[in-house]
């Protein structure tokens, strides 16, 4: 196993540019770990609170799985404290291995992968327009960040962290409120690029403010400003949330890929 990356890698992403979208864009940055044989196995990891994501071949072999399982375990992520993004055929069998170890492993999340190549303008419209970030919307972005995070229960940072990430994307131009007509800000989003892709992210409406559209016209504006920039839009999200997906779908998401967290 080496600790580096190189074109095979992204190579062999390309067979899931979507489930695996987010593995593209750490595996550039700074990691505490990162292992890939280059052929059939990578394994990277940015810190807590994030998940442990391991790629492997769809056709990968129970040696495999036990290879991935014990590298796992060398790195000390099989403590409770991890969790692992990964294809639901090593999700079973780290789920069956660890219970031969004793540990108790469990499917937290199932995740969708969509993408966006014809964003379709929703028919429910709604009052209020969108918002492109400035620094003086740092302080209510955090607060939505942070109100994201308890949303889901996952992934919390400190609040210096969402305002530090905050800062960054606003200076690059990609975060956005949706402003009611009072011209309050009752929904946020992000999009990110790289490649040739930009995930959509931290979708959050307000309690008081759901119902009423604003989070779907919201993600539409982005996706758009997203693919004319030349991006094609992508999102992840919770399988479970029937209504939420049918959204996304509305507008002109497409199912692509299926995977999971465990933990």
């Amino acid at each position: 196993m080496d600790n580096f990356v190189d074109e095979r890698d992204f190579k062999l992403l390309e067979q899931d540019k979507y489930t695996f979208f987010v593995l593209r864009r750490i595996m550039s940055g700074e990691t505490r770990i990162l292992e890939t044989d280059h052929e059939r196995l990578i394994m990277c990891f940015t810190g807590l609170p994030y998940p442990i994501w391991i790629w492997t071949a769809d056709d990968a072999t129970e040696a495999e799985m036990e290879k991935a399982y014990q590298l796992a375990g060398e790195k000390g992520a099989l403590d409770g404290e991890h969790r692992f993004n990964l294809k639901y055929g090593l999700a079973e069998y780290f789920i069956k291995r660890a219970a031969q170890d004793g540990k108790k492993l469990a499917i937290q999340t199932n995740m969708f992968a969509y993408d966006n190549l014809a964003p379709v303008e929703p028919t429910d419209k709604c009052d209020g327009v969108l918002h492109q970030c400035v620094e003086s919307d740092v302080d209510e972005l955090v607060e939505m960040m942070d109100l994201f995070h308890h949303a889901i229960d996952a992934d919390y940072e400190s609040l210096e962290e969402y305002r530090r990430n905050a800062s960054y994307g606003i200076e690059k131009g990609l975060y956005y409120f949706w402003q009611n007509e009072s011209e309050r800000n009752v929904a946020c989003c992000v999009y990110r690029p790289t490649g040739d892709m930009a995930s959509i992210g931290y979708v959050y409406t307000r309690e008081d403010a759901r119902r009423k559209h604003y989070g779907e016209n919201l993600v539409y504006r982005v996706t758009k400003i997203a693919s004319e920039a030349g991006y094609v839009p992508m999102l992840y999200t919770d399988a479970d949330y029937v209504a939420s997906n049918a959204c996304y779908e509305k507008i002109g998401y497409v199912l692509r890929g299926k995977l999971c967290t465990i933990g």
